[in-house]
């Protein structure tokens, strides 16, 4: 049931989110996101590895350039809030299981003039944070 109700769910550009069958919509209320990544996959290292997450609706998610990696600013905490884009517009949180692994296959990488902490899927470097400078 809950497979089918998110395979309905889409995303307005006023950030809204609403089911939507056929016949009906309704509009539902969402806290932060509709989803949540709790597994991850990987296929090979270093600049070539794909990094794979599977969400808590068995969707399979390859993150790359359709389907970036972002880590914004839990407003509560403070801490780091690690989302990926899943389709159109909706994004699934990682667990934090999630995160702690995905940070444990990260390095640092120069972007610019930036020292930039994060890892490499599908092509595409994707950013976990700034490495700040040591005195």
């Amino acid at each position: 049931m809950v497979c089918l109700f998110a395979s309905m769910l889409c995303r307005r550009d006023d950030g809204s989110y609403w089911l939507v069958s056929e016949d009906e919509m309704g509009r539902i209320d969402v806290d932060d996101v509709p989803f949540l990544a709790v597994e991850l996959f990987t296929e090979s290292g270093g600049r070539e590895r794909v990094v794979s997450l599977r969400t808590n609706i068995d969707e399979l998610v390859t993150v790359d350039a359709d389907h970036p990696l972002r880590i914004a600013d839990d407003i509560l905490t403070g801490n780091p809030a690690p989302y990926v884009m899943v389709r159109d517009g909706i994004e699934a949180r990682l667990t934090r299981a999630v995160y702690y692994e995905l940070v444990n296959l990260g390095f640092e990488e120069t972007v610019g003039n930036e020292s930039l902490y994060g890892i490499w899927s599908a092509g595409t470097f994707f950013s976990l944070g700034r490495l700040e400078e040591s005195d």
